[in-house]
């Protein structure tokens, strides 16, 4: 056998034992003759001991070993000495005194050496990904995907759910992204896509009579991309029938409590808080609001318009609102720091910002020149402002635009002051939901959500009229300012379902074309059910505390989607284009 043990699993214990065991060179070094060598897997290191009293002629080869060399050795585990037993080793206390030597692989220095202590670009790490898996930080990141892996499959299953695979070529639907597709190669001129989510199948499911299903499925959306965001991504799937809200919530905060309690070793609270959108959006500029720092957007309007100072008066005459928020500790900060904060907003679409504090015991700026000290002090009192030690920054604008800019703002500011308490674990319950939001570009109505989102009955038939006040049964979960899962009561009858088709502009003609599988299967008795999807990579990204998913997935595409280490996408040859009666593009880049 190649080994007898793993390089992460001896101890004192095995002392006077001899094994047996293979993987990576990590470090060497020389030491008056004596060579100490690192061996590296994925269990761990292990220190191995190359003596000229055991063996010259193993000392002379070692001495000829390099980083990312692959070894099998055999030799004697003896405990360390004293003063140097390493305890940041969990094989610290032993090390191996080496008889055997095994050469398996001796490759030139790579590109990338997995023990460097700088950090390589991540260009670099994509495209030698295969060495940036040896690093410890994506050694770690990777175990604790599988362990919530399995977490998550041991959870469902424990409670009845029935785990179904549901198909990766199916047919393209709307569900608020582009599909990726795929050509027939059997039927020229047709397409299957690849799936944004399973959620028509999921439905079917239900409707066939499987209550409770689960499923860890890869999704696929042809979207722009952001540092948590991939073309294709993982999710935990989840239905469930006869079931209200609260049933769906409760058995999300299960899981929850248990990634809690056994992968982040903390405490899970008591009750998890609900908020709904609109408030959401009003405090925190965002329906994924960070609740592990205060200073939230505070409503000035009534407070600070009225006054004759233009700026304000005619934002809020035209439909506007006046927000504030406050930072700590910053009444001192230089012109060009707030000029900073200003840029930021504008690049976001707002005008700008006034600053609100107090200086030599005046109010500074046009705020100070424009607005009555008695209107200043209470907008301080409102904001919470010590006004002689901090700076409260205010913006005039349209609405919602200036609660999502200010909302960005706070968090921006949080990073930079260091608001955020990184031990904190804060989970929150979004939910009252737009059924639909009006896309600016075509005045069309969109699907907030996704189109099988069940509306509240009594807002659907108050404003039926009015499709932007519709609220939705949908419902998110946030944690620490990131949404975990979404999810909703579902349309499990086919004239809401038309009805919802039609308030999105399609006819009864393209919804029987394009989802008549669907309204078949509600036909014949689908039961009242809702369900949830978790990110999956977003959960083990908070897990790990990385700023990215790409940093928890074995084989990330960059923000341009393209996968650097296999080359995708890429060329296919003349045969297939044939097979698939494909014409090439021709043109200008083409």
């Amino acid at each position: 056998m190649y080994r007898t043990h793993t390089c992460g699993e001896l101890r004192g214990e095995h002392a006077g034992e001899t094994v047996t065991l293979a993987g990576w060179v990590a470090r060497v070094r020389d030491l008056g003759g004596v060579i100490f060598l690192t061996l590296r897997d994925r269990y761990g290191r292990t220190q191995l001991v190359f003596h000229p009293e055991r063996s010259r002629e193993l000392v002379e080869r070692a001495k000829r070993l390099r980083q990312e060399w692959v070894l099998q050795v055999t030799g004697t585990v003896r405990p360390r000495p004293d003063d140097m037993v390493n305890p940041e080793m969990a094989t610290g206390g032993i090390e191996v005194a080496v008889d055997e030597l095994v050469v398996l692989a001796s490759p030139d220095t790579p590109p990338l050496l997995p023990e460097d202590e700088f950090e390589p670009s991540e260009e670099h790490r994509l495209r030698w990904r295969f060495l940036d898996l040896r690093r410890e930080r994506m050694r770690r990141n990777l175990l604790a995907r599988h362990e919530l892996l399995q977490l998550s499959r041991r959870y469902f299953s424990e409670r009845g759910f029935v785990e179904i695979e549901t198909p990766y070529l199916t047919r393209s639907t709307p569900e608020g992204a582009r599909d990726f597709v795929v050509p027939s190669r059997l039927h020229h001129g047709s397409w299957y896509a690849l799936p944004q989510s399973p959620q028509t199948y999921k439905q079917i499911l239900i409707a066939s009579g499987y209550d409770r299903y689960f499923q860890i499925v890869r999704c696929f959306r042809d979207e722009d991309f952001r540092a948590n965001r991939q073309p294709e991504f993982t999710q935990i799937d989840v239905e469930m029938a006869f079931c209200h809200e609260r049933d769906v919530m409760e058995a999300s905060e299960g899981l929850m409590r248990a990634i809690f309690e056994q992968l982040v070793g903390v405490e899970f609270p008591e009750t998890v808080p609900r908020m709904s959108y609109e408030e959401a959006m009003r405090r925190f500029g965002t329906d994924k609001p960070d609740l592990r720092f205060g200073n939230e957007l505070v409503e000035l309007t009534d407070l600070l318009a009225g006054h004759g100072f233009g700026v304000i008066d005619n934002t809020v005459a035209g439909g506007g609102r006046v927000i504030g928020l406050r930072v700590p500790e910053q009444a001192s900060a230089s012109r060009k720091e707030v000029g900073e904060f200003e840029s930021y907003v504008k690049e976001r679409g707002l005008g700008g910002l006034m600053p609100l504090r107090r200086v030599s015991g005046d109010w500074s700026g046009p705020l100070g020149k424009f607005i009555p000290e008695s209107a200043l002090a209470e907008a301080a009192r409102t904001l919470a402002l010590e006004p002689d030690s901090d700076l409260a920054l205010v913006a005039a604008a349209p609405a919602p635009r200036v609660h999502q800019v200010m909302g960005m703002l706070r968090l921006e500011l949080a990073r930079k002051f260091g608001w955020i308490d990184t031990d904190r674990h804060e989970l929150l319950w979004i939910d009252r939901f737009p059924l639909f939001e009006k896309d600016e570009e075509s005045g069309r109505w969109l699907a907030l959500h996704h189109p099988f989102t069940a509306p509240e009955p009594e807002s659907f038939a108050e404003h039926a009229g009015d499709p932007g006040r519709i609220i939705s049964q949908a419902y998110d979960l946030v944690w620490n300012g990131e949404e975990v899962a979404g999810g909703s009561l579902r349309i499990h009858d086919r004239e809401t379902q038309l009805t919802v088709f039609e308030l999105l502009g399609m006819q009864p003609a393209e919804a029987k074309r394009r989802f008549n599988f669907l309204m078949e299967a509600l036909d014949y008795g689908a039961p009242p059910h809702g369900g949830i999807a978790f990110g999956f990579d977003r959960l083990v990204m908070i897990l790990t505390g990385e700023p990215s998913i790409r940093d928890v997935i074995a084989f990330p595409k960059t923000t341009q989607a393209v996968a650097l280490f296999e080359g995708a996408p890429g060329e296919i040859d003349d045969v297939q284009w044939r097979e698939l009666a494909l014409a090439r593009a021709t043109g200008p880049g083409k």
